[in-house]
């Protein structure tokens, strides 16, 4: 039995949409409080430079995510109609499934490699499936390190904003001096806040996108391991239990051809004692003709029957 999740991907992007409403209506209710600290009374760009960099950053991973969530999906179904078909016995698996998924690769690659008659490494195809999707999540990968270092960048500018700030209170006792240290506070607690809020949003669908990416992985190795591998292979151990095998079903042949003869022999006794008794009976009925007909002579005073007598001889 294949332990497999067809839907796992779909379960996830579901998940994505939902939480990401939540995160909309949180926003529309906090809007003023979010405007405050992020929109008003910034006397530099630094804010909007780095919060903006690190939503942009943000959004190109998660978008990233949902296109890597939509493939799965697909393969995931692929996957299960695989399975159906094999299932179904059907002489060409991959019948209706999309000719470049995983599943379909696979199975074309072992086909191949059985008709040049060379040995299929299973773990060689799963290693090179690995490597050849691992770069799929490079870019989510990338962002889920970098993203939460964008926070710790912005809150040293804006650290550094507000000792500039601090300096020039110092040296010239100024009103707009204090405003620049207020200034690059605040813009350090926005970007640090922005940095950890993405960073625990993305981080976790991106544990999720991995999840997704095991669970089609585990699959389809279960599938090669228990139905591609015995159709596509020829390992020792497994011809050696095939010849095992049949050398066990000859010898229950053998078992029924002897226990046929014997059944054989047997019939041909009895029909040896049928025909015996046959031909005594047989006999016995021509003796009792010759009474019969003797009867009938003299009961009707017939000459007796001589094959040399003169009245039986026909006339020239």
């Amino acid at each position: 039995m294949i332990h497999f999740k067809s839907s796992y991907s779909f379960n996830i992007l579901l998940r994505l949409i939902i939480l990401s409403l939540l995160l909309v209506v949180l926003i529309y209710f906090q809007f003023d409080y979010i405007q405050n600290v992020y929109l008003k009374n910034q006397l530099t760009n630094t804010g909007y430079f780095i919060n903006g960099s690190i939503l942009g950053l943000f959004l190109l991973g998660m978008a990233k995510q949902v296109s890597s969530l939509l493939f799965y999906w697909r393969e995931e179904r692929a996957l299960g109609k695989f399975i159906v078909n094999l299932h179904k016995e059907s002489t060409n698996p991959v019948k209706g499934i999309y000719e470049k998924s995983l599943i379909a690769h696979r199975y074309a690659t072992m086909k191949d490699i059985y008709r040049q008659h060379a040995p299929v490494n299973q773990s060689a195809l799963a290693a090179a499936m690995v490597a050849s999707e691992s770069t799929r999540l490079s870019l989510p990968r990338f962002v889920s390190n970098v993203l939460i270092l964008t926070g710790v960048f912005g809150t040293i500018i804006s650290l550094s904003i507000a000792l500039m700030g601090a300096s020039s209170l110092m040296e010239n006792n100024g009103v707009s001096s204090m405003g620049q240290v207020i200034h690059g506070m605040s813009t350090a607690l926005s970007t640090t806040t922005t940095a950890i809020v993405c960073y625990m949003f993305f981080g976790y669908f991106y544990l999720k996108l991995t999840d997704v990416q095991t669970n089609l992985f585990s699959a389809i190795e279960q599938v090669t391991t228990q139905h591609l591998m015995p159709r596509f292979s020829y390992q020792s151990e497994s011809m050696v239990h095939q010849l095992a095998e049949l050398i066990k079903s000859l010898r229950h042949t053998a078992a029924n051809m002897q226990l046929s003869q014997q059944q054989y022999l047997e019939m041909g006794t009895k029909v040896n004692e049928i025909t015996s008794q046959f031909d005594d009976r047989v006999s016995g009925m021509s003796e009792d003709l010759s009474e019969i007909k003797e009867l009938l002579r003299l009961g009707f005073r017939l000459p007796e029957d001589h094959p040399h007598h003169p009245s039986n001889q026909t006339p020239s």
